[in-house]
């Protein structure tokens, strides 16, 4: 019998152990997830539906809300009444709140059985979730604005915090629908994406996950953008290039909640296969992450980095572009470097040895992990180094190198001889490596 392990499962066994310490990050923690109404009439929708069941499974707390707006338009193009906008909310007259509601009855029913699936040949097999469903958003109207009157359309007024956690708690996945009611006993039809936000900050939750439809936020070269702050986000909500678009909606959502205490705000396209397992268990993800906090940190080194600046060097000494560093070498010297650690793993780093007698400091172990060499990071080290050599009272830098010459004359180092280097490091040039020698004015 063979023992022999495939290519395909030898990548499954990387991608587990990969993503093992977001399991353990993300067990207990509480995520709001919105799914838009156009993701609950299509294909993907089941697919969702098991992913949502292991994130469950593997000890995540999970608050639902769904859209339904195109349901609602469909409904009510059914019942021949025009769907009526203003500043990008539906005006719901009575008529049009019973369309609303057979829309978002439907689709809780729908959602009810899709998380109730247990076939044995199915991912959900032996799931045993409970989707749990009730008058969780308390609603007020809208009212009149610029004239025009809402009626039912309503926007939240609270969250019941405390019946949702009783719920979490219990191990159950909560649903919440957009429409809220009021203290009187009426029904306001809300925006979805303000129910997820609000439910989000009230919770106090550790995310606000957005899914949409090809909810894909690219720059003027047609890239992803992998990430903004709240502000960044702002600016980009001031334009018009959003303007009548889910998008609008769905960034505002994010934006809200970022700036009022979700640490972590993500909008996701949901026709990426497998989008929200691989935004939650791998390092890059594949969507749009709004955050206060900063994705990368570009920080001096401690010790507990050893290991992961050993891990990023080590290829560059077996292809002979860095020299060999040993743990007890690095562990000695762990002051002099400076990196750059995204998400827990250190993708770049570098170091400077001073010559204070000299006036002059040796830039060394410059390292860009394969992954992140498109971005400025190399620089942004750097950048950080010659404020360090500045506050010593350095006046240059200089560097030996042998395959990375190109880039740091791109980074203003000169091409200098072995003569501009001090006297004591002069004696320990390593003719064998032959290495040029560059030098930067700072």
């Amino acid at each position: 019998m063979s023992t022999s392990t495939t290519p395909n499962t030898d990548s499954q066994v990387h991608w587990f152990r990969n993503s093992s310490p977001y399991i353990n990050a993300h067990r207990g923690r509480t995520f709001v997830v919105m799914l838009s109404g156009e993701l609950l009439d299509g294909p993907r929708l089941p697919t969702l539906i098991h992913d949502l069941a292991l994130l469950n499974s593997l000890g995540i707390k999970l608050v639902l809300v769904h859209g339904a707006r195109p349901q609602i338009s469909a409904r009510l193009a059914e019942s021949d009444i025009e769907s009526t906008f203003k500043q990008h909310m539906r005006i719901t007259d009575s008529a049009a709140l019973d369309s609303v509601m057979a829309a978002v009855g439907a689709l809780r029913l729908k959602l009810e059985g899709l998380f109730s699936m247990g076939l044995a040949n199915s991912p959900m097999h032996n799931a045993s979730i409970r989707l749990i469903s009730g008058n969780f958003v308390v609603a007020k109207p809208v009212g009149v604005r610029g004239g025009f009157d809402y009626q039912h359309t309503g926007e939240v007024r609270r969250i019941d915090v405390d019946a949702i956690r009783q719920q979490l708690g219990n191990g159950n996945v909560v649903l919440l629908s957009p429409v809220g009611g009021s203290p009187t006993g009426e029904l306001f039809n809300v925006n979805a994406e303000e129910v997820a936000s609000t439910a989000a900050i009230a919770l106090g939750a550790d995310k606000l996950i957005i899914m949409g439809e090809h909810l894909r936020l690219a720059d003027t070269q047609g890239n992803l953008v992998r990430e903004l702050s709240p502000q960044q986000a702002g600016k980009l909500l001031a334009g018009d290039q959003y303007e009548d678009n889910g998008v609008d909606r769905q960034l505002t959502a994010a934006c809200h909640a970022a700036s009022n205490g979700v640490a972590r705000a993500h909008l996701l396209d949901a026709q990426v296969d497998g989008a929200l397992i691989k935004e939650l268990f791998t390092r890059d993800g594949c969507g749009t992450l709004v955050t206060r906090e900063t994705y990368e940190t570009l920080r001096g080194a401690r010790i507990e980095d050893v290991g992961g600046i050993l891990e990023l060097i080590e290829p560059l000494e077996e292809d002979g572009t860095l020299v060999r560093r040993s743990r007890e070498l690095l562990e000695n010297e762990i002051q002099r470097f400076a990196i750059i650690e995204r998400d827990g793993m250190v993708i770049a780093c570098a170091a400077l040895y001073p010559f204070p007698e000299d006036k002059t400091g040796e830039l060394a172990c410059v390292a860009v992990h394969s992954s992140y060499r498109k971005g400025e990071r190399g620089a942004q080290v750097l950048a950080y180094l010659e404020r360090r050599a500045r506050e010593q009272g350095l006046l240059s830098l200089f560097v030996l190198t042998t395959l990375t010459a190109h880039w740091f004359q791109q980074q203003g180092f000169e091409a200098a001889g072995i003569d501009a280097l001090p006297g004591a490091r002069q004696s320990l040039y390593n003719w064998q490596r032959n290495s040029k020698v560059f030098v930067k004015v700072l």
